[in-house]
């Protein structure tokens, strides 16, 4: 089992509702590919430490259970996902990091 953890964060502030849509969007897609065990999504929480952030401050983190390497590698190709990213960047600008890794606990 590989976990994929990406953390986005928009360039901007956006407004909670429209993280939350954006987040429902990717959850809808990845859950839809047949690609995924599980997918979990969640808002960063703010603290002051965010001000001194070295690389960037994140919005969200989103984390993908994948069986392993194939199905990983098969995330990024999926169906849909250029669309998503389009839109959401023509929206609001983002980057993102991710980490593959086994389970942490």
């Amino acid at each position: 089992m590989i976990h994929h953890t990406m953390i986005v964060s928009f360039d901007s502030p956006i407004p909670a509702g429209e993280l939350d849509q954006y987040l429902k969007e990717f959850e809808e897609l990845v859950k839809g590919s047949g690609l995924v065990e599980s997918v979990a999504a969640r808002h960063h929480i703010r603290v002051p430490g965010d001000d001194h952030a070295p690389v960037a401050v994140a919005s969200a983190i989103l984390q993908l259970r994948v069986t392993g390497l194939d199905a990983l590698n098969a995330t990024f190709t999926m169906p849909g996902a250029v669309d998503l990213i389009k839109r959401w960047q023509d929206r609001h600008p983002y980057k993102a990091v991710w980490a593959n890794h086994e389970p942490l606990t």
